[in-house]
Order: structure tokens, then C-alpha cells, then sequence
């Protein structure tokens, strides 16, 4: 049993729950809890270790039973819950190497998240595309990071099922050629329900504060909004995200 803080396991969680560049010098990330964990052993993900404690559930036992030649170590409850992101623990946290998915051979369907940093609306978005089927996430610069603790808890899994790639604006021009790149704006050019969404595209949602970089602006072949009542604020990202993500879906089954 874990019972030390200097212990160089819980040193790494600890630097894992921080800033991105840490993760990135790992090459590894961290989930927390057991329904997020249970989508990373689901997806068959690269799992480097797996810390518990005796509040773990017996759903969480059972999952923990099901795994063969990874490190899994017990910790002192309180030790856990002091380095636990969450305001309750479950009782189980794992680190999880960096896995880039592959994007699809063919592209028709790009998100395209500029400059969203509330890590809530990041991981709501990342779900909602791998709902509505999108080929992958584009993360362009000034976006949180996808892989932060509490973007990973908002995406419930969509991570282990959806590729999401961060990419300078030069790397992306070149990935969306031959799409309709198409940015939500609060005044845009055409409504969302009369824009045509059926064409290979790639969908652009700004940030909550500033909205689409000039990058964006300058990449998008057209505006697309959301028509609302006067003097209505701006619809929160992931909100606005979601009713054009699945306008494409329903515009394509029809």
C-alpha cells in the first residue's frame, strides 16, 4: 500500500493534473473515477498504472479484476483523497499514455473548436461531435487542452472513441482542402437550417469570450447562425455547437 506523499507515483498524478506541458512531457494523461475509467479499459487503452482505495466500489473491483499485466496499487484513503481532482472520489484514478486515433482515410465532417478554454464547454463538445459522428476534433491554437482532467470528466469517454488532434492554422488550411469550411457566428451571412450541410464540410465554433480568431475568419467560406430573439445573448459554445453538430446529422439522413 501507497502511504507516503513523495511516493513517485502520486508525484505524477499530481503533475498530471496540471499544466498541459506536463502532460505533454509525459506523454500521458489522467482519468479519475470509475464510469470513465471503465471507457478507457472499454476502448483498450494504453494504461501505465492504476491507483485505488478501499472506497472503491464493488463495480470498480470487478473492472479492476478484469485487467492482466498492469500495475495496480492500493493507497491510503485520506493519501488518495488529497490528490484526488474531484470534489468527491470514487476511489480509483489511472494514468493513461497519449495515444494519437488515426483520422479516417476520407473526411466529410470537421469540428473545428477556436479558442474555447472553459474546460466544461471543450468536453461537451468533444462528446456531442462523437455523437453526432464527426470524423475528428481540430484543436487550433489558444484551446484548452483536451486531455485536462476536468475536459476528460465532461467528455465522458468521447475521447477514446473520437480522434482529436491540436494543429497550427497552417496544418489545418491544409487538412480541410477540398472541405466547405463553415463558421458559427452571432451574425452570420446564412441560417444554420438553410445552409447547406449535406457537402463534405468543417464546422468552426469560437470561444465564449472573443468568439472565432481572425485565423478562422480568414479560413471559413461562409458564416452560418442561429437565429434568435432580439436581445438575446450569444447561446453558451457547447449549446450552440450542438444544434449545428446535429442540424448536419439531420440534414444528412433526410
Amino acid at each position: 500500500m501507497i502511504t507516503s506523499p513523495q511516493n513517485p507515483k502520486l508525484k505524477l498524478v499530481r503533475s498530471l493534473q496540471g499544466r498541459a506541458k506536463a502532460r505533454r512531457k509525459e506523454n500521458a494523461f489522467l482519468v479519475e473515477g470509475v464510469r470513465l475509467f471503465e471507457e478507457a479499459v472499454a476502448a483498450k487503452w494504453k494504461i501505465r498504472f492504476v491507483l485505488f482505495d478501499r472506497s472503491l466500489s464493488e463495480r470498480g473491483k470487478e473492472l479492476l479484476d478484469t485487467l492482466e499485466g498492469i500495475e495496480i496499487e492500493e493507497v491510503d484513503t485520506a493519501l488518495l483523497k488529497s490528490i484526488s481532482d474531484t470534489e468527491t472520489s470514487q476511489g480509483v484514478l489511472a494514468v493513461l499514455e497519449y495515444v494519437q486515433i488515426p483520422f479516417p482515410d476520407s473526411l466529410d465532417f470537421l469540428l473545428i473548436l477556436d479558442q474555447i478554454r472553459d474546460p466544461g464547454n471543450l468536453g461537451t463538445l468533444i462528446r456531442t461531435a462523437a455523437a453526432a459522428d464527426v470524423d475528428a476534433v481540430i484543436l487550433p491554437p489558444n484551446t484548452a487542452d483536451a486531455f485536462a482532467p476536468k475536459v476528460l470528466r465532461a467528455g465522458m469517454g468521447a475521447h477514446f472513441r473520437i480522434p482529436i488532434v491540436s494543429m497550427d492554422w497552417d496544418a489545418i488550411k491544409e487538412r480541410v482542402q477540398g472541405l466547405t469550411v463553415l463558421l458559427a457566428e452571432m451574425e452570420g451571412d446564412v441560417i444554420y437550417t438553410e445552409a447547406n450541410l449535406k457537402q463534405e464540410c468543417a464546422l468552426v465554433v469560437g470561444g465564449e469570450a472573443e468568439g472565432a480568431s481572425q485565423s478562422a475568419r480568414d479560413l471559413a467560406d461562409a458564416d452560418i447562425y442561429i437565429p434568435m430573439k432580439d436581445e438575446t445573448e450569444s447561446l453558451n459554445a457547447a449549446v450552440a455547437g450542438a444544434i449545428l453538430l446535429f442540424e448536419v446529422v439531420k440534414q444528412r439522413s433526410l
